[in-house]
């Protein structure tokens, strides 16, 4: 059916952008706000915004396929005041079809309904939607979507509190899957500690029967959410059915799912009126200050790396020289052939312009990468979060030694010959006795202490970082940073650092339920060890 457009006969819609879906009883209409591409964002505006009155901002979470579009339709209604007896039923999220078929780049959609405070809300609304969540494109997609979360939160033109963020779950559901685990950890991760009288559970396809199922559920996840003056959990019922065409025989049915989600729906938005609002501002700080931390984790990753790439080619110097120590002495143009380390540069996929960049910030002094990944919306490296008093708070360096592009350095090797002239420049360069070959296999032993030394300096910061990180009100044990401290507990334990690799295990270890299913979720199991450790 081509789409007309259509002004219904009433003067209640006369000045609503609409055009026809499915004529009928009710007739379904698709709403047209004004819609902006932000980066990998899409903002769709409804009316205009009145800065007199107030606005409430609503995030929603959930697994794909739960009826999150069909909750932000009902929501849109009961806003401009549509009544049952109207016939007509307004869709402002895009055709299911349409939005699989377009470019899979709009990983969290902002809708700003405004213009009809002087209906059933005393407010506008915002509605922040996360329809990526949990489809095909993996965990590698949800983490995109955290990320554009904070990106919305930290711009001047994004959203700066939050009011209720809805789970939202099917009525039918008797457990919390791994995947919603992980995806309700991973938004709940970024507000810190003082959210939970914010947090509230919105159950669809529901026949208005108290959904004990779910509520068990809930139960049994550990999950904090709001609670009411019986200190019972606080949760709206809503039916999905409002669109379907109205017959004889199931007119009564359909009228009573009608008044069921109106009826929550006016329960919901006061729980809203009375609620206060998340600023974001603390959030924010937290958010920049855990970024800086990762920053710093990610840079101390590579750095020590590249330690163990330099110890590895001294290694590989010393025993071919200790091998032919006769043979050296008298062969001026004896070779050793070693895996030398270098900086290279490496494109970075992904980049784009916009108001999200997604891109490396360098340091061409250090040939060090000092926020990468999570760099996303800062333009220059003089925005970038990890800068400070115009330094880097990673490498130390000017924010004029940084540059913002789409490479980033990246450790190598090579195999390469050196003459034993060669070695002796490399080695011993600023070493006593330089000039005696006897003294080279020394030399080399110093060499290795030394970049020994300079690791455990790294080590120990890297260990300060992530017990900062811990300190916050951010979650240390999220997937962004669980591969970090499996390295530094690699690293302790080849250090010897027992009390120190007993302390990451045990952070390790603090993960509750939500983020071991995250676990599962993201890397399929742990392993059998992690699991005897934590018990």
């Amino acid at each position: 059916m081509s789409l007309l457009f259509y002004r219904n006969n009433s003067s209640k819609y006369d000045n609503i952008p609409f055009k026809v879906v499915i004529p009928g009883s009710p007739a379904v209409y698709q709403l047209m706000p004004k819609k902006e591409n932000i980066g990998t964002l899409t903002r769709m505006t409804l009316g205009e915004k009145n800065p007199n009155k107030l606005n409430k901002t609503i995030l929603l979470v959930g697994e794909t396929g739960t009826g999150k579009s069909t909750l932000i339709n009902a929501l849109v209604n009961y806003a401009m005041g549509v009544k049952w007896e109207d016939e007509v039923w307004f869709q402002i999220v895009e055709e299911e079809k349409r939005r699989q078929s377009r470019s899979q780049t709009s990983d969290v959609i902002v809708y700003q309904i405004f213009g009809f405070e002087d209906e059933t809300l005393p407010y506008s609304l915002t509605i922040i939607d996360t329809p990526g969540y949990g489809d095909t494109r993996g965990i590698e997609h949800d983490d995109i979507i955290s990320q554009r979360l904070f990106d919305l939160f930290r711009t001047v033109d994004g959203v700066h509190e939050i009011d209720a963020v809805g789970l939202v779950m099917k009525g039918s559901e008797n457990r919390l899957s791994d995947r919603l685990m992980y995806i309700f950890d991973s938004v709940i991760s970024l507000f810190g500690k003082d959210l939970e009288k914010n947090i509230v559970t919105l159950i669809t396809h529901s026949d208005g029967v108290t959904p004990e199922n779910v509520l068990e559920a809930l139960e049994d996840a550990n999950i904090k959410f709001a609670r009411d003056e019986d200190n019972d959990h606080v949760y709206f019922m809503f039916n999905n059915r409002q669109s379907t065409e109205k017959t004889k025989k199931n007119k009564v049915a359909l009228k009573s799912a009608w008044d069921l989600t109106m009826d929550q729906m006016a329960h919901f938005t006061n729980f809203m009126k009375e609620t206060l609002p998340k600023k974001l501002e603390t959030t924010v700080e937290e958010l920049n200050t855990h970024a800086r931390l990762t920053a710093c984790i990610n840079n101390l990753q590579e750095r020590i790396e590249l330690i163990d790439l330099k110890q590895k080619e001294i290694q590989q110097t010393h025993e071919a020289l200790n091998k032919h120590k006769e043979e050296m002495k008298n062969k001026e143009k004896f070779t050793v052939e070693v895996d030398e380390p270098y900086k290279d540069k490496e494109p970075i996929s992904g980049g784009q312009g916009g108001l999200f960049y997604e891109e490396a910030v360098c340091c061409k002094t250090c040939e060090e990468n000092c926020h990468y990944p999570g760099c996303t919306v800062a333009l220059t490296p003089e925005s970038c979060e990890v800068m400070e008093d115009g330094c880097c708070t990673v490498c130390g360096c000017s924010v004029s030694a940084h540059v913002k592009e789409e490479w980033k350095y990246v450790n190598k090797t090579k195999k390469v010959k050196k003459v034993l002239k060669d070695v002796k420049e490399k080695f011993t360069k600023n070493k006593a006795g330089s000039e005696s070959k006897l003294n080279l296999l020394e030399t080399l032993k110093e060499n290795m202490e030394e970049l020994q030394k300079e690791k455990h300096m790294l080590l120990d910061k890297f260990f300060q970082r992530v017990v900062k990180l811990e300190q916050i009100a951010l979650k240390v044990d999220s997937l962004s940073t669980h591969v970090p401290l499996d390295f530094l507990i690699e690293k302790m334990k080849e250090k010897g650092e027992m009390e120190k690799e007993r302390k990451l295990e045990e952070m390790k270890c603090r993960m509750d339920e939500r983020t071991r299913a995250a676990s599962r979720y993201g890397f399929d199991k742990l392993t059998a060890a992690g699991k005897a450790k934590c018990k």
